[in-house]
């Protein structure tokens, strides 16, 4: 099994701002703003559903920043993807976690032979969130690179060419007409049980613990502390030269780091999902 380490949701460039850590250790991770998709911030609700998502991003900033500078409000569209909680949006029957790839990413993902049975961890840029005379802020400072969720693979599905299941067809990578014309896009389905074990679902957003963090504290957030294991291995976008200073530095652009398959590594991302479901 082939672990991903996947980097998604708000960055400086789509969105300006960390996604959030709440107070109770649930984690939003926000996804970009996108005028091609068809979902509204303004439907997205928490993972356990006591927010609109929309109702927090107000409350931290008015507007987001992208190459449109376009004004946050009820009707911005964005990209969820990945989709990994079952109350964050509106579901057909058969609904289950899944996330699309498309063009350059998704030719990193199949040159590495990612398939059935491979598992994502998804990362982004995350902060926590204090609540003070019932408004929300950022912690000062605190802002890092976070693993929030995980994907076992089951399906792959080539929309161009492959029959989407009925619940399937609200997804971005289903729903867009440019990337229905595209060869490269790509969706996988999560597994409803991991094969690993039959008490865990397939996927999932994780409740925020410290082992979470990538980056080391104390340094700017692409400066990871990862396990001595990761040493010898292949990790795409990174070479050798990437373990500087005591810490794995972590390319600032690429989305897929394929890691190259190692038993360890296997049992590294098993462990930290069964201690963060």
């Amino acid at each position: 099994m082939k672990v991903i380490l996947s980097r998604k949701g708000f960055d400086s460039s789509y969105g300006g701002y960390p996604s959030f850590i709440l107070p109770n250790g649930e984690m939003i991770s926000l996804p970009i703003p996108s005028s091609e998709d068809n979902i509204l911030y303004s439907e997205l609700n928490t993972k356990n559903n006591n927010f609109k998502v929309i109702d927090i991003m107000k409350n931290i900033k008015s507007s987001i920043k992208n190459k449109d500078k376009k004004i946050l409000d009820d009707n911005t569209s964005c990209h969820l993807d990945p989709d990994l909680s079952y109350n964050s949006y509106k579901r057909l029957d058969g609904w289950k976690g899944c996330f699309g790839q498309i063009g350059a990413a998704q030719k990193v993902l199949e040159n590495n032979n990612v398939k059935e049975g491979d598992l994502f961890l998804f990362f982004g840029w995350f902060n926590d969130l204090e609540l003070s005379n019932n408004s929300y802020k950022f912690k000062k400072g605190n802002d890092r690179h976070v693993i929030f969720g995980y994907m076992q693979i089951d399906k792959i599905i080539y929309p161009k060419k492959d029959k989407l299941p009925e619940w399937l067809k609200y997804h971005p990578h289903a729903s867009s007409i440019r990337r229905l014309s595209k060869d490269s896009n790509c969706i996988y389905i999560a597994k409803d049980i991991c094969s690993f074990d039959n008490n865990i679902k397939g996927y999932g957003i994780f409740k925020y613990s410290k082992e979470l963090d990538l980056t080391k504290e104390g340094m700017s957030r692409t400066n990871w502390d990862l396990p001595d294991i990761f040493k010898n291995v292949k990790i795409t976008y990174h070479t050798k030269d990437s373990w500087k200073n005591n810490c794995f530095k972590s390319a600032c652009r690429g989305q897929e780091f394929v890691i190259e398959e190692n038993k360890d590594i296997e049992e590294w991302a098993i462990n930290l999902i069964k201690r963060n479901i």
